[in-house]
């Protein structure tokens, strides 16, 4: 068993379909969704997670018909069918089934997937700026973890791969750094850690702000403020978070290596410690 889905009241197997031609979904993306993680016997923050996919969900005009935790109690029930040695990607979504352009709020449906997905090794990622952009709110959902803001960050991937980067850095529409393509970004500087201000146009991840409370609790400075693309090209440290992988350094911003570093280092012990109970 590598993936399991509950849907309409029960667990199934494999890749059920869901959607049909007529789906409000499928023609007119009222899907959001929602992604936790379980490994080594922990679930961090996937109650944070079941309270952000509600939130999606009512953003976009659904109505649920679940409260947040039901849906942790759903994900928890899901990750208990596996062995606990699994390292596991917790997916709950929501979408409707009916309306024209507005979705019918009372025909939303919920899913969530539990499925193997092995956690990123620590090895170091490289990154360049991106050609594209984040939308800002009066231009797409960005409130919400939306399935239709994806195909960007996609464009965005397949660019910086296509020059032989791991990832790319996405600016807003002024022109700062807001986030990578598939997470939020950090840099040290001087001891002190710095990551993107929320501003509307990407969502302040779960991740980000638990390591953000971890690392100020043992001292290190945060500033969550105005960050140009020029400050990772002469930063300290560079690294990344997000539900994924968690905490990964960043070993290459355009041409230029850096090695993982002290901060980094502390972020990512400080994260597996708090997982653990610590």
């Amino acid at each position: 068993m590598t993936a399991i889905h509950y849907i309409d009241g029960k667990w199934v197997e494999g890749n059920p379909p869901i959607l049909g031609p007529m789906s409000h979904a499928t023609w007119m993306a009222s899907v959001v969704f929602d992604g936790g993680r379980a490994f080594e016997g922990v679930t961090p923050d996937l109650d944070k997670h079941c309270e952000r996919l509600i939130a999606s969900a009512y953003s976009f005009g659904l109505d649920p018909m679940l409260t947040a935790g039901e849906v942790l109690e759903i994900a928890l029930d899901g990750i208990a069918r596996f062995d606990k040695d699994k390292e596991l990607y917790i997916r709950p979504m929501c979408w409707a089934e009916s309306g024209f352009v507005t979705p019918d709020p009372e025909s939303t449906r919920f899913l969530c997937s539990v499925f193997e997905a092995p956690l990123p090794a620590p090895d170091g990622l490289s990154i360049c700026l991106s050609s594209l952009r984040r939308p800002t709110p009066d231009m797409a959902p960005t409130q919400a973890k939306a399935s239709c803001l994806y195909p960007n960050s996609s464009r965005a991937l397949v660019e910086a791969r296509d020059k032989g980067f791991d990832n790319a850095v996405m600016l807003d529409a002024i022109g700062n750094v807001a986030e990578l393509a598939t997470a939020n970004i950090w840099l040290a500087k001087d001891g002190a850690a710095h990551t993107p201000v929320a501003n509307g146009c990407f969502l302040n991840g779960v991740t980000k702000q638990r390591v953000a409370r971890l690392l100020q609790k043992a001292g290190v400075p945060v500033y969550e403020r105005t960050l140009t693309f020029a400050e990772f090209l002469e930063a300290d440290e560079i690294f990344t978070t997000g539900n994924l992988a968690k905490v990964l350094p960043i070993t290459r911003v355009e041409q230029r290596q850096l090695q993982p570093g002290p901060i980094y280092t502390r972020a990512r012990e400080l994260y597996w410690s708090w997982a653990h109970g610590d």
